[in-house]
C-alpha cells in the first residue's frame, strides 16, 4: 500500500503567524485556545503552523475567543495569490 505524503495546504484561510501572535498577546496556550474554541490542540497547532486551514466558522470562534479583529487572523492577499502571472 503506497504511503501518502503529507502536503500543506495551497491556499490558507489564516495567516499562521497571526494566530500564534494573538493568542500569545491574550496569554494563551494552544490548549487553552482550542478549548474556547472547540477544536483539538492538535489542531489548533496545525493551523498556527498552517499545516492545516482553519474553516471560516473556526476562525470566527479563534478571533472571538482573542477579543481580535478577524481582519487580523485572515490570511492577506496579494498578486501571487490572485493568480495574475508575470
Amino acid at each position: 500500500m503506497p504511503s501518502r505524503a503529507r502536503a500543506r495546504p495551497r491556499r490558507l484561510g489564516q495567516e499562521p503567524e497571526a494566530v500564534t501572535w494573538a493568542r500569545e498577546r491574550a496569554g494563551l496556550t494552544k490548549r487553552a485556545l482550542a478549548g474556547r474554541v472547540g477544536i483539538s490542540e492538535q489542531l489548533m497547532g496545525e493551523i498556527e503552523s498552517g499545516w492545516r486551514n482553519a474553516t471560516p466558522a473556526n476562525l470566527l470562534k479563534i478571533a472571538a475567543a482573542l477579543n481580535c479583529p478577524l481582519v487580523v487572523l485572515e490570511r492577506k492577499r496579494g498578486l501571487n495569490d490572485a493568480g495574475a502571472g508575470g
